[in-house]
């Protein structure tokens, strides 16, 4: 089981009626988001396998996980925020046990995501996963 916030996502998740209401959801989750500095966007915490520009910036604090991130597309904009609602405020070795495909995959999300988009989703928690495990 995920963490509350990210168990309050899949309530939402299953009280919307269809895909087209959840994808509009995401996207607003994205817009909700706080921008990304511009000195932050730079090659090293650029994600590489997306098909939009991502970049991550994780952080670790007294062994807990957060990150912030940015994209140049409104979709996987909204799917970072997914991410954050996932992984944030974990400690470092919860986010290591989180099996991503099975939680993102209680939203439907596999089901409706292009392969591109679907092959950057795994990059991002590759990526998130990697800061994780150099870290614990």
């Amino acid at each position: 089981m995920a963490n509350p916030d990210f168990e309050d996502l899949v309530d939402t998740f299953e009280f919307l009626d269809d895909w087209e209401d959840r994808y509009r959801h995401v996207i607003d989750m994205g817009k909700a988001m706080p921008p990304l500095e511009e000195a932050l966007r730079v090659p090293a915490t650029k994600v590489d396998g997306c098909a939009s520009q991502v970049w991550l910036v994780p952080q670790i604090n007294d062994g807990i996980f957060t990150f912030r991130g940015e994209s140049d597309a409104m979709i996987v904009r909204g799917l970072i925020a997914v991410l954050r609602t996932l992984y944030n405020e974990q400690p470092v070795k919860d986010v290591l046990a989180i099996d991503a495909g099975a939680e993102l995959g209680r939203l439907g999300l596999n089901d409706h995501l292009s392969a591109q988009r679907s092959n950057g989703l795994r990059a991002m928690v590759e990526r998130i996963r990697e800061t994780a495990a150099a870290s614990a």
